[in-house]
C-alpha cells in the first residue's frame, strides 16, 4: 500500500476514534435514550413541568422525560427496579428506603409543602380531636399518612384512634364528594377539588402549614446512576433552575404550562402555588447542612425518623449523610 494512502487511512482512523470518544464522554451521547424521571401530579414540581415543556434540557445536551405515576408509593420501587433513572420523592420516603439498605441520595431539595398537603373533612368535623372513631382515607406509607400521624400525635391521639381506609390520593375526591367518606388526606390539586366542588360541605382541618418543613420534596437518584452520570445530574439541576427562572420572568405562560400538567386552570395554579415553597438556588445548600430548623434534613430527618420508628416502618434511623449528596447543589450555587 502506498505510504500516502496508509497515512490518510491512519489519520481517518484517529479522527473517527476521537469523534466516538467525544460523543461517548458527553451528555449529548445519552440524548437518544431519554433520562426518565418518575413523578406525580404535584404543584411543587412546576419548574420540572416547565423545563420539559420548553425542552430546557436541550441546552445541556440532555433528553429528559417525566414519567407520571398515580400513586407516589410506587416511585421508590420504580427507582429500585431501574424502570426510571430518578424520582421525585418526599424526604421521609428517602429515609425509609435508605433505612432498608438501599443506596439512594437526595441531590436537590425541590420544595416544602406549606398548606398544599391537607386533611380535608366534612363541615361537622371541626378539629383533629373530632377525628376519633372516624373513617379516614389516606395512602399508606406515603406523605399523607405521615401528615396524619403527625397531626394525631400532636393532638394526643394515635393511629388506633381512627378507622383507616386505604386509598390513593387521586381517588379521595370522588369518595368524599359522593358522601361515602367523611375525612381524607391528600394534596393539591385534589384538596381544592374537594373544597370547591363541595360548596361548603368540606373544609381543611389540618395541613402542612401546621407542620412547616415536615413534608419536603426532593430529587433522588441511586448511587450507581450518580457515579456513572454526574454530568447528566448536573444538567438536570441546571435545567430545573432555568425552569424556576422562567416561572418568575414569564408567570402567565408558566401557569398555563403547569395547569396543563395538573389538569387545572392557570388561575388555579397561581392559587395553589401559595401552598408550596420552591427553594431558590441560593437557599438550597441550607437543606444539606446542620441547622436548628426543619429546613435542614438533619433536623427534619430526626423528626421523620422518630415517627417512622414509632410506627415500625424502620428498625433504625440512617445517618443523614447516607441520604444526601450535596455536590451538585454546591456546584449550582457557585
Amino acid at each position: 500500500m502506498p505510504s500516502g494512502l496508509k497515512k490518510a487511512l491512519r489519520m481517518l482512523s484517529i479522527a473517527s476514534t476521537l469523534v466516538v470518544s467525544a460523543l461517548l464522554g458527553s451528555p449529548a451521547a445519552h440524548a437518544a435514550e431519554p433520562i426518565k424521571i418518575g413523578t406525580v401530579v404535584w404543584i411543587g414540581y412546576g419548574p420540572f413541568y416547565v423545563a420539559e415543556a420548553l425542552d430546557l434540557y436541550k441546552k445541556y445536551g440532555l433528553s429528559v422525560k417525566l414519567q407520571f405515576f398515580t400513586d407516589p408509593g410506587l416511585l421508590p420501587a420504580a427507582l429500585t427496579s431501574h424502570s426510571v433513572n430518578g424520582v421525585m420523592l418526599t424526604y421521609d420516603q428517602v429515609v425509609g428506603s435508605v433505612a432498608k439498605g438501599l443506596s439512594e441520595k437526595v441531590v436537590m431539595p425541590i420544595d416544602f409543602s406549606s398548606g398544599a398537603d391537607a386533611i380535608v373533612a366534612s363541615a361537622d368535623i371541626k378539629s383533629v380531636a373530632d377525628f376519633k372513631g372516624k373513617k379516614i382515607a389516606f395512602n399508606p406509607l406515603s406523605p399523607s399518612e405521615f401528615l396524619l400521624s403527625y397531626a394525631l400525635q400532636t393532638n394526643g391521639m394515635n393511629d388506633r384512634s381512627i378507622s383507616p381506609v386505604n386509598m390513593t390520593p387521586e381517588a379521595i375526591p370522588g369518595a368524599m364528594l359522593s358522601g361515602s367518606l367523611p375525612v381524607g388526606v391528600t394534596y393539591e390539586p385534589n384538596v381544592s377539588q374537594i373544597v370547591n366542588s363541595g360548596k361548603g360541605k368540606y373544609h381543611v382541618v389540618y395541613s402542612s402549614r401546621n407542620a412547616p418543613g415536615l413534608i419536603a420534596d426532593v430529587l433522588v437518584f441511586d448511587q450507581s446512576f450518580i457515579d456513572a452520570h454526574p454530568a447528566e445530574v448536573k444538567g438536570i439541576l441546571q435545567a430545573y433552575a432555568d425552569g424556576m427562572a422562567y416561572m418568575k420572568s414569564h408567570p402567565d405562560d408558566a401557569y398555563k404550562i403547569i395547569g396543563k400538567a395538573l389538569g387545572v386552570s392557570p388561575a388555579d395554579v397561581k392559587t395553589q402555588l401559595d401552598g408550596v415553597y420552591n427553594i431558590p438556588v441560593a437557599e438550597m445548600r441550607q437543606s444539606f447542612v446542620k441547622g436548628p430548623t426543619t429546613r435542614s434534613y438533619y433536623t427534619s430527618g430526626a423528626v421523620i425518623g422518630n415517627l417512622l420508628l414509632k410506627k415500625g416502618q424502620i428498625s433504625a434511623l440512617p445517618p443523614t449523610e447516607k441520604t444526601i449528596d450535596a455536590q451538585f447543589v454546591n456546584q449550582l450555587a457557585r
